[in-house]
Order: structure tokens, then C-alpha cells, then sequence
């Protein structure tokens, strides 16, 4: 027995619309993509002052702080604490000092990095000494 005109008419119209919802999805997909890099990269160039405290991706360290700024966060964050920090630690006081956000993960390993060096150097020059090992973190601690 054939179908009747009007079940085919309907199940190509059903087909129809269901490439119709199809391409609008992909649409739809494509559009959000293209908003989330406009978000990203709007983020980046946004001055307005409730922005201006967050740590701007891609920034280079060197110029968020100024020339000694770092070891004398580093000293105050020791003398505030009266005992030995852990490079984590004190990067985490720092990032705390300069306002920014201390939960952005990426920030606390690129200024715990930065420290290394910076403590490092320090302690080269007997400017603060070490103080051993934690948990596989370097202790430090102002000089006696």
C-alpha cells in the first residue's frame, strides 16, 4: 500500500526543518567562538578601573614591578610572617601586596619563578639567607 501524499509531504518538510536546525546550530557555534575571542581579547585592552588590578595576560613581569620592588616585597612579607616562608608562600604574599588576584594559578607559578631568581641572587650577596627545604620548596629567611 503507497503512503499518502500528505505523510510524504510531512516527512519532507520534517527533514527540511531538521537541516534547517542544523545549520542554525552550527551558526550558533561558530558565533559563540567568534564572542568568546572578542571577549579575550576586549579583556586585554580594557582600562576601566575595576579592570585595571587584574593581571593582564601575556604581561612580562618585568615591567609590573619596579627596579628592587620585588625583594623588598619579599623582605616585608618575611618580617610580617617571623619565620622562614617557602618560595610559594612568599609568592603568594606578593601577589597579595600588589592587589592582584591570588586564586589566578598561572600568576603564582610565574611570580614564584621570578623569585627564585630574584631570592637566589639575593642570597648570593647575603642579602637573606636559606633556610633549607619543605616539601621540595625552598625556606628562606631574613639574614641574622
Amino acid at each position: 500500500m503507497a503512503l499518502p501524499q500528505v505523510v510524504t509531504t510531512l516527512r519532507a518538510k520534517r527533514d527540511q526543518v531538521e537541516a534547517h536546525i542544523a545549520e542554525l546550530r552550527r551558526q550558533l557555534d561558530a558565533a559563540e567562538r567568534d564572542l568568546s575571542s572578542l571577549t579575550a581579547v576586549l579583556s586585554l585592552y580594557d582600562l576601566s578601573p575595576g579592570t585595571q588590578t587584574r593581571f593582564p595576560a601575556y604581561a612580562h613581569l618585568n615591567r609590573l614591578f619596579a627596579y628592587g620592588e620585588m625583594f623588598k616585597l619579599c623582605k616585608r612579607a618575611l618580617e610580617e610572617a617571623g619565620k622562614p616562608l617557602t618560595t610559594r608562600e612568599i609568592a603568594l604574599a606578593v601577589i597579595r601586596m600588589k592587589g592582584w588576584d591570588d586564586r589566578d594559578m598561572m600568576l603564582r607559578k610565574a611570580v614564584a619563578y621570578r623569585l627564585i631568581q630574584n631570592l637566589s641572587r639575593a642570597c648570593q650577596q647575603g642579602r637573606i639567607s636559606d633556610a633549607g627545604w619543605r616539601s621540595n620548596v625552598r625556606l628562606w629567611k631574613l639574614r641574622d
